[in-house]
Protein backbone atom coordinates (compact mmCIF):
# COMPACT_ATOMS: atom_id res chain seq x y z
CA UNK A 1 0.00 0.00 0.00
CA UNK A 2 1.58 3.47 -0.74
CA UNK A 3 2.16 5.40 2.35
CA UNK A 4 -0.16 8.39 2.14
CA UNK A 5 -3.05 5.65 1.23
CA UNK A 6 -1.86 3.56 4.53
CA UNK A 7 -1.76 7.38 6.58
CA UNK A 8 -5.00 8.38 5.96
CA UNK A 9 -6.27 4.62 6.68
CA UNK A 10 -4.31 4.59 10.28
CA UNK A 11 -5.66 7.91 11.19
CA UNK A 12 -9.36 7.03 10.51
CA UNK A 13 -9.04 3.38 12.10
CA UNK A 14 -7.45 5.49 15.28
CA UNK A 15 -10.53 8.36 15.45
CA UNK A 16 -8.62 11.29 14.09
CA UNK A 17 -7.84 13.53 11.40
CA UNK A 18 -4.71 13.11 9.76
CA UNK A 19 -2.21 16.04 10.17
CA UNK A 20 0.14 17.00 6.61
CA UNK A 21 2.44 20.28 7.27
CA UNK A 22 4.46 21.72 4.39
CA UNK A 23 7.63 22.58 4.64
CA UNK A 24 9.66 24.49 1.74
CA UNK A 25 12.61 22.69 0.57
CA UNK A 26 15.96 24.65 1.09
CA UNK A 27 14.35 26.67 3.81
CA UNK A 28 15.21 28.00 6.43
CA UNK A 29 18.37 26.42 5.30
CA UNK A 30 19.69 24.08 1.87
CA UNK A 31 20.17 21.59 4.26
CA UNK A 32 17.46 21.47 6.66
CA UNK A 33 14.91 19.48 5.06
CA UNK A 34 16.41 15.57 6.53
CA UNK A 35 15.99 16.88 9.88
CA UNK A 36 12.84 18.52 9.13
CA UNK A 37 11.34 15.31 8.40
CA UNK A 38 12.88 13.19 10.85
CA UNK A 39 11.22 15.93 13.51
CA UNK A 40 8.23 16.19 11.46
CA UNK A 41 7.09 12.44 11.90
CA UNK A 42 8.36 12.05 16.04
CA UNK A 43 5.64 15.06 16.60
CA UNK A 44 2.86 13.07 14.70
CA UNK A 45 2.31 13.75 11.17
CA UNK A 46 1.11 11.46 8.61
CA UNK A 47 2.09 13.02 5.72
CA UNK A 48 4.68 15.62 4.69
CA UNK A 49 3.99 18.32 1.57
CA UNK A 50 7.64 19.32 -0.13
CA UNK A 51 7.38 22.28 -1.81
CA UNK A 52 9.79 22.63 -4.30
CA UNK A 53 10.96 25.57 -4.54
CA UNK A 54 9.97 28.19 -7.70
CA UNK A 55 10.36 31.50 -8.66
CA UNK A 56 6.83 32.15 -9.40
CA UNK A 57 5.01 30.08 -6.76
CA UNK A 58 1.36 29.59 -7.25
CA UNK A 59 -1.05 31.10 -4.68
CA UNK A 60 1.41 31.19 -2.14
CA UNK A 61 1.32 33.82 0.43
CA UNK A 62 4.51 35.95 1.46
CA UNK A 63 5.97 33.55 3.69
CA UNK A 64 6.16 30.90 1.50
CA UNK A 65 7.35 32.95 -1.64
CA UNK A 66 10.10 34.54 0.31
CA UNK A 67 11.06 31.49 1.69
CA UNK A 68 11.22 29.57 -1.87
CA UNK A 69 13.28 32.76 -3.30
CA UNK A 70 15.61 32.33 -0.36
CA UNK A 71 15.74 28.84 -0.63
CA UNK A 72 16.45 29.44 -4.71
CA UNK A 73 19.34 31.96 -3.80
CA UNK A 74 20.82 29.60 -1.61
CA UNK A 75 21.43 26.99 -4.65
CA UNK A 76 18.30 24.07 -3.60
CA UNK A 77 17.77 22.15 -7.00
CA UNK A 78 15.21 19.56 -7.52
CA UNK A 79 18.27 16.73 -7.28
CA UNK A 80 18.99 18.01 -3.95
CA UNK A 81 16.22 17.75 -2.78
CA UNK A 82 15.65 14.44 -3.97
CA UNK A 83 18.79 13.54 -2.39
CA UNK A 84 17.96 14.81 0.92
CA UNK A 85 14.40 12.80 0.84
CA UNK A 86 16.34 9.80 0.50
CA UNK A 87 19.12 10.36 2.99
CA UNK A 88 16.14 9.66 5.63
CA UNK A 89 13.84 7.81 4.09
CA UNK A 90 14.76 4.63 5.77
CA UNK A 91 14.31 6.24 9.16
CA UNK A 92 10.57 7.47 7.98
CA UNK A 93 7.29 5.77 8.14
CA UNK A 94 5.54 8.80 6.78
CA UNK A 95 3.84 9.70 3.53
CA UNK A 96 5.94 12.31 1.98
CA UNK A 97 4.65 14.70 -1.34
CA UNK A 98 6.37 16.82 -3.68
CA UNK A 99 4.29 20.04 -4.27
CA UNK A 100 5.94 20.73 -7.25
CA UNK A 101 5.07 23.11 -10.41
CA UNK A 102 4.96 21.51 -13.90
CA UNK A 103 7.44 23.60 -15.24
CA UNK A 104 9.63 22.43 -12.71
CA UNK A 105 8.70 18.63 -13.90
CA UNK A 106 9.45 19.95 -17.49
CA UNK A 107 12.27 21.23 -16.62
CA UNK A 108 13.81 17.73 -14.87
CA UNK A 109 12.67 15.63 -17.77
CA UNK A 110 9.41 15.31 -18.07
CA UNK A 111 6.39 13.91 -16.33
CA UNK A 112 8.04 10.57 -16.42
CA UNK A 113 11.50 11.38 -15.21
CA UNK A 114 10.26 13.18 -12.37
CA UNK A 115 8.08 10.61 -11.41
CA UNK A 116 10.81 7.78 -11.44
CA UNK A 117 13.44 10.35 -9.76
CA UNK A 118 10.76 10.71 -6.85
CA UNK A 119 10.13 7.12 -6.65
CA UNK A 120 13.46 6.48 -6.41
CA UNK A 121 13.96 8.92 -3.55
CA UNK A 122 11.46 7.54 -1.62
CA UNK A 123 8.08 10.16 -2.14
CA UNK A 124 4.90 8.81 -2.23
CA UNK A 125 2.46 11.61 -4.17
CA UNK A 126 2.76 14.40 -6.43
CA UNK A 127 0.56 17.90 -5.95
CA UNK A 128 0.71 19.84 -9.02
CA UNK A 129 -0.37 23.47 -7.77
CA UNK A 130 -0.52 24.77 -11.54
CA UNK A 131 -1.68 22.00 -13.61
CA UNK A 132 -5.65 22.28 -14.88
CA UNK A 133 -7.46 19.20 -14.75
CA UNK A 134 -7.49 18.89 -18.76
CA UNK A 135 -3.64 18.86 -19.03
CA UNK A 136 -3.17 16.53 -15.89
CA UNK A 137 -3.46 13.13 -18.08
CA UNK A 138 0.08 12.73 -18.84
CA UNK A 139 1.21 13.63 -15.34
CA UNK A 140 -1.41 11.43 -13.74
CA UNK A 141 -0.53 8.28 -15.74
CA UNK A 142 3.35 8.93 -15.30
CA UNK A 143 3.03 9.13 -11.28
CA UNK A 144 0.62 6.25 -11.32
CA UNK A 145 3.28 4.41 -13.38
CA UNK A 146 5.91 4.65 -10.47
CA UNK A 147 3.22 4.03 -7.67
CA UNK A 148 2.77 7.47 -6.73
CA UNK A 149 -0.28 9.12 -5.71
CA UNK A 150 -1.75 12.95 -7.42
CA UNK A 151 -3.23 15.30 -6.32
CA UNK A 152 -5.54 17.91 -7.93
CA UNK A 153 -6.66 21.35 -6.20
CA UNK A 154 -10.30 22.22 -5.54
CA UNK A 155 -11.08 25.71 -4.87
CA UNK A 156 -14.44 27.35 -3.08
CA UNK A 157 -14.96 29.08 -6.50
CA UNK A 158 -14.63 25.75 -8.52
CA UNK A 159 -18.33 25.13 -10.47
CA UNK A 160 -19.77 21.88 -8.96
CA UNK A 161 -19.34 19.53 -11.85
CA UNK A 162 -15.73 20.63 -12.38
CA UNK A 163 -15.03 19.71 -8.64
CA UNK A 164 -16.89 16.15 -9.08
CA UNK A 165 -14.53 15.72 -12.64
CA UNK A 166 -11.01 16.98 -10.11
CA UNK A 167 -12.43 14.55 -7.39
CA UNK A 168 -12.55 11.75 -9.38
CA UNK A 169 -9.17 12.40 -11.19
CA UNK A 170 -7.34 12.77 -7.54
CA UNK A 171 -5.66 9.48 -6.09
CA UNK A 172 -4.07 9.55 -1.88
CA UNK A 173 -6.10 12.98 -1.19
CA UNK A 174 -8.41 15.70 -3.00
CA UNK A 175 -6.31 18.53 -2.25
CA UNK A 176 -9.30 20.99 -1.09
CA UNK A 177 -8.84 24.91 -0.34
CA UNK A 178 -10.24 26.53 2.53
CA UNK A 179 -10.33 29.62 0.87
CA UNK A 180 -10.14 32.16 -1.75
CA UNK A 181 -6.77 33.84 -2.86
CA UNK A 182 -3.07 33.14 -1.44
CA UNK A 183 -1.45 30.81 1.24
CA UNK A 184 -0.99 32.53 4.74
CA UNK A 185 -2.09 32.50 8.38
CA UNK A 186 -5.86 33.50 9.59
CA UNK A 187 -7.00 34.34 12.77
CA UNK A 188 -10.18 32.58 11.94
CA UNK A 189 -11.28 28.89 10.75
CA UNK A 190 -12.72 27.92 7.61
CA UNK A 191 -16.33 27.27 8.46
CA UNK A 192 -17.82 27.11 4.91
CA UNK A 193 -16.19 23.70 3.71
CA UNK A 194 -18.65 21.44 4.51
CA UNK A 195 -21.25 21.42 1.74
CA UNK A 196 -17.70 21.44 -0.47
CA UNK A 197 -17.00 18.14 1.23
CA UNK A 198 -20.42 16.86 0.70
CA UNK A 199 -20.00 16.76 -3.12
CA UNK A 200 -16.48 15.20 -3.42
CA UNK A 201 -17.52 12.28 -0.96
CA UNK A 202 -20.53 11.96 -3.58
CA UNK A 203 -17.97 10.92 -6.18
CA UNK A 204 -14.96 9.65 -4.54
CA UNK A 205 -13.58 7.25 -1.58
CA UNK A 206 -10.24 9.06 -1.77
CA UNK A 207 -9.45 11.45 1.40
CA UNK A 208 -9.80 15.11 1.33
CA UNK A 209 -7.36 16.99 2.84
CA UNK A 210 -7.77 20.81 3.60
CA UNK A 211 -5.37 23.55 3.34
CA UNK A 212 -5.20 27.60 3.17
CA UNK A 213 -5.28 29.68 6.57
CA UNK A 214 -4.76 26.22 8.73
CA UNK A 215 -2.92 28.33 11.32
CA UNK A 216 -3.65 26.85 14.76
CA UNK A 217 -4.84 23.68 16.81
CA UNK A 218 -8.22 25.10 16.94
CA UNK A 219 -7.84 25.50 13.37
CA UNK A 220 -7.03 21.54 12.62
CA UNK A 221 -10.02 20.86 14.87
CA UNK A 222 -12.20 22.75 13.04
CA UNK A 223 -11.13 21.31 9.63
CA UNK A 224 -11.07 17.70 10.44
CA UNK A 225 -14.55 17.59 11.73
CA UNK A 226 -15.33 17.56 8.05
CA UNK A 227 -11.99 16.68 5.99
CA UNK A 228 -10.33 13.51 6.22
CA UNK A 229 -6.82 15.71 7.13
CA UNK A 230 -5.92 19.63 7.98
CA UNK A 231 -2.50 20.81 6.14
CA UNK A 232 -0.90 23.54 7.83
CA UNK A 233 1.99 25.38 5.80
CA UNK A 234 2.50 29.33 6.41
CA UNK A 235 2.24 29.08 9.79
CA UNK A 236 4.81 26.56 10.30
CA UNK A 237 7.44 27.81 8.01
CA UNK A 238 7.33 30.99 9.63
CA UNK A 239 8.57 29.77 12.57
CA UNK A 240 11.28 27.68 11.02
CA UNK A 241 12.60 30.93 9.50
CA UNK A 242 12.11 33.01 12.81
CA UNK A 243 14.02 30.10 14.68
CA UNK A 244 16.72 29.91 12.40
CA UNK A 245 17.46 33.78 12.50
CA UNK A 246 17.60 33.76 16.23
CA UNK A 247 20.00 30.82 15.88
CA UNK A 248 18.14 28.27 17.83
CA UNK A 249 16.97 24.91 16.22
CA UNK A 250 14.34 24.54 13.71
CA UNK A 251 14.15 21.32 14.30
CA UNK A 252 13.49 21.55 17.49
CA UNK A 253 10.59 24.39 16.94
CA UNK A 254 9.00 22.51 14.27
CA UNK A 255 8.45 19.06 16.60
CA UNK A 256 7.24 21.52 19.14
CA UNK A 257 5.12 23.21 17.04
CA UNK A 258 3.43 20.17 14.76
CA UNK A 259 3.14 18.17 18.30
CA UNK A 260 0.51 21.12 19.75
CA UNK A 261 -0.99 20.94 16.41
CA UNK A 262 -2.03 17.39 16.27
CA UNK A 263 -3.54 17.61 19.24
CA UNK A 264 -6.30 19.23 17.45
CA UNK A 265 -6.64 16.39 14.96
CA UNK A 266 -7.83 13.94 17.74
CA UNK A 267 -11.34 13.24 18.47
CA UNK A 268 -12.86 14.38 21.59
CA UNK A 269 -12.85 10.60 22.95
CA UNK A 270 -8.71 10.90 22.37
CA UNK A 271 -8.44 13.98 24.17
CA UNK A 272 -10.59 12.47 27.41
Amino acid sequence: MNRIDAAFLMAKESGHGALLPFVCAGSPAIDSLPGLLVALQNAGASVVEIGFPYSDPVADGPVIAAAMHTAIEQGITPEMIFDQVASVRDQLTIGIVAMVSVSIVIATGGPEAFAKRAAEAGIDGCIFPDTPLEESQRLIKACKEYGLTTSLLVSPTTPEDRVKEIAKACSGFVYLLARSGLTGEQSDAPLEIAERIRVIRSVTSTPIACGFGISTPEHVAEVVKHADGAIVGSALVRRLIETHAKGKSPEQECEDFVTELAVGSLSMDDLM
